[in-house]
């Protein structure tokens, strides 16, 4: 027997669900002779014609044609509305709600002879879900289409991004005039005296968000001292630095690091030294200076926690900070995040002072621990600053210093290239080489030291970290008269071989002329070319006297500076 009610799984779910056409039997009209298992497809016009031939299936054809869902009708989605507009303009009254219609909008009502049931609402229905998934997969793919472009795009882009040396078309600002929304500018200052007047009180602002493209510099600095990449040599995996190893801190003073660059080019033997520059400030325009070395290898690793990779938060200025000049007591009552710690003058920390001496010594461990091409170097690294100008026979006196030190001065703890004393004429002295105490305000130029000077620095790390005083050189010479074994011994020429081309900056409140200072420098190396390049050197002086601690120049009090400062060793 064939049954002529409703099948009950119809009667329980009506609606197909989206994504699945619902296969329940069906029946022509009224007492069908016999039930079907699959809705019959309609007999429809081409979909691209303009005017489209209603599509009418068997079933509807075969239906009664009383009521609201008689008569032979289009199947398609479209024709639903044709559908309601004709019967309502042949004269028929528009159906009610529950009439056993939905007008495509939902369920439909209960019909009202439960024995009646043609298969027209359940075919458009198949009809409209088949399209929906067309619809979605089509969406689907063109969304994921979208997508692989967009990460192709990004992976492309970071690739490149790592390639050294990188140039990036996007730099940080510099100076005063940078416009709105631009990467904040750092700038180097004159630190003022203890007794100058206060700053007024700023009011503690909220913590900002760090912006996208600090973010993109800090993972390119980190991706850049990962792979560290030495350009200017033959098998990178074979190659290895021969005699000498050359560190120069690079901050934001292009003009200057020029002079530099054109010093090491115009250095006999310079082929065999291996430059490694450290930065802590991120510039195309530096970035391309360093491109053009092609006279030697080169190396350029950064700073990873510099003002501009953490410009409104510490090591940066975080705006929680206490102002520079407030008392102590008003700095509690304002709820700043460091009124606990000023320096030894009252004063609170200023991040473009700190920063010079946390590269210095971020600078001195990385070289020496992290640098893969060095881990077996037992040569001497000798440490520069971008303002610096070297003889153009610094590398054969270097060497033969060397060799001195290794015959003459076993006890000799570091070496340096010169001193500030301003010499005239290099007659009768060009040969000649001093033993000395080491004192910072003369021997921090050219400064070189082997890998067991390295060790014995680093075990006073407590020390240097905590030592109430903004300058790295000031702090080493506290470590020579408390913390390491004895005092340290230097070979220094009596001519020097390095000079000081930027009379500006940190310590100075010159006007920075740098093509003044090179001048005077070039002109001073050409009225004694004749005294350069010795051919052998002899100690003339040893001068060792006992120094007192230095005076402390703060600028150093904040406990996050020592604590990331000693945190530098445990950083892989």
């Amino acid at each position: 027997g064939i049954a002529t009610a409703p099948h009950p799984a119809y009667l329980e779910n009506p609606r197909p669900r989206s994504g699945f056409v619902l296969l329940t039997p069906h029946w022509k009209g009224r007492n069908a002779p016999d039930v079907g298992t699959e809705p019959e497809r309609p007999r429809c016009g081409p979909i691209g014609s303009g005017r489209r031939r209603p599509c009418v299936s068997r079933l509807d054809r075969e239906a009664p044609t009383d009521g609201p869902r008689g008569g032979a009708e289009g199947c398609g989605p479209g024709d639903r509305g044709a559908r309601r507009a004709g019967r309502w303009l042949s004269g028929q009254s528009p159906p009610e709600w529950g009439e056993g219609t939905s007008l495509g909008l939902g369920r439909p009502g209960p019909r009202k002879d439960e024995s009646t049931e043609d298969a027209g609402p359940l075919e458009a229905q198949t009809m409209r879900f088949r399209i929906y998934k067309r619809k979605v997969l089509i969406l689907t793919l063109v969304v994921a289409a979208c997508g692989f472009v967009l990460w192709s795009s990004n992976g492309r882009q970071r690739k490149n991004e790592a390639l050294a040396p990188p140039l990036l078309d996007a730099e940080p600002a510099r100076g005063a005039g940078a416009r709105a929304g631009d990467h904040p500018a750092v700038s180097v200052g004159i630190r003022r005296g203890s007794n100058e007047s206060a700053a007024p009180l700023v009011a503690a602002a909220p913590h900002p968000e760090v912006d996208n493209l600090t973010l993109r510099y800090r993972s390119l600095v980190y991706q850049l001292n990962f792979d560290q990449t030495v350009r200017n040599v033959g098998k990178a995996g074979s190659w290895a630095p021969r005699e000498l190893v050359l560190v120069v801190q690079v901050h934001n003073r292009p003009e200057y690091l020029k002079l530099l660059l054109d010093s090491l080019r115009k250095a006999q033997g310079i082929d065999n030294v291996f430059v490694i520059f450290s930065h802590d400030f991120w510039s195309t325009e530096i970035n391309q200076l360093i491109a053009g070395v092609d006279f030697c290898p080169v190396l350029q690793v950064f700073f990873p926690f510099s003002i501009q990779l953490y410009p409104n938060e510490f090591p940066g200025t975080d705006p929680r900070d206490c102002p520079r000049d407030v008392e102590k007591n008003a700095a509690l009552q304002m709820g700043c995040i460091n009124a606990e710690y000023p320096d030894s003058f009252g004063h609170y920390r200023e991040a473009r002072f700190s920063q010079t001496k946390h590269h210095w010594w971020w600078k001195l461990h990385f070289v020496w621990e992290r640098i893969k091409v060095l881990r077996d170097y037992a040569g001497l690294i000798l440490f520069l600053e971008e303002d610096h100008y070297l003889a153009p026979d610094f590398y054969h006196v270097f060497k033969k210093m060397w060799q001195l030190k290794q015959q003459e001065c076993p006890e000799c703890d570091v070496l340096s290239l010169g001193t500030y004393t301003a010499i005239r004429s290099f007659y009768g002295i060009a040969d000649k080489v001093d033993v000395k105490t080491w004192k910072s305000t003369e021997h921090n130029m050219g400064l070189a030291f082997t890998r067991d000077a390295y060790q014995k620095l680093i075990e006073c790390t407590d020390t240097f970290c905590t030592y109430d005083d903004y300058n790295w050189d000031w702090t080493l010479q506290y470590l020579t008269v408390s913390c390491l074994p004895k005092f340290w011994k230097v070979l220094v020429p009596q001519v020097p071989r390095i000079f000081h081309a930027g009379d500006c900056g940190m310590h100075h409140q010159k006007t920075c002329r740098p093509s003044t200072q090179s001048a005077q420098i070039e002109s001073l190396l050409n009225n004694n070319k004749q005294y350069l390049f010795p051919e052998t050197l002899t100690i003339s002086e040893k001068f060792m006297a006992a120094l007192s601690p230095p005076r402390k120049n703060g600028g150093w009090g904040d406990i996050r500076d020592h604590e990331l400062c000693k945190s530098y060793r445990r950083l892989q």
